[in-house]
């Protein structure tokens, strides 16, 4: 009568151990999908808004593109490098636009040449009108562009 009560005694301390293991393990996978599904949420609370001033809504015009330049800190390993980018600036009346530079064909700086009233990208040809949207040439879509807003007069763009 002894071994029986020895063997369920052993079989109930490697039922626990094994279930205790299960469950070890199914905490640690759990832990490690968990992470990586609520990451992506909780990494864009921690980004920061960067609003730059851009310049002074009455001294810009109505209804022609004007480059700013801007300057955006990224980090390259140790470094923090300032990289220069420019974006454009449309005044509509109380309204103003930011669109980014860059040709959403393969990525070069498109030019305001105002004779001919259009954003061209010199490398394969693409013509956007001064409010970013594609006219002619190759870019699939229209220019990005950023949120604005006015503060006393002075024009924010986010970036």
């Amino acid at each position: 009568m002894q071994s029986s009560t020895d063997d369920r005694g052993r079989r109930r301390f490697f039922v626990a151990t094994l279930t205790t293991i299960h469950a070890a393990i199914a905490g640690f996978i759990g832990v490690i999908i968990g992470g990586a599904v609520a990451s992506p949420v909780f990494g864009r609370e921690r980004e920061q808004e960067t609003w730059i001033p851009a310049g002074d809504l009455n001294s810009l015009p109505d209804n022609e593109p004007i480059p700013v330049l801007y300057r955006v800190a990224r980090e390259d390993g140790y470094r923090e490098i300032m990289d220069r980018r420019v974006l454009y600036l449309l005044k509509n009346g109380d309204e103003v636009t930011a669109m980014d530079t860059t040709c959403t064909h393969l990525g070069c700086p498109v030019r305001w040449d105002a004779d001919a009233k259009a954003m061209k990208c010199p490398c394969h040809g693409g013509v956007y009108d001064k409010t970013g949207t594609v006219v002619s040439g190759p870019p699939p879509k229209p220019l990005a562009r950023f949120t604005t807003r006015i503060d006393g007069g002075q024009i924010l763009v986010r970036v």
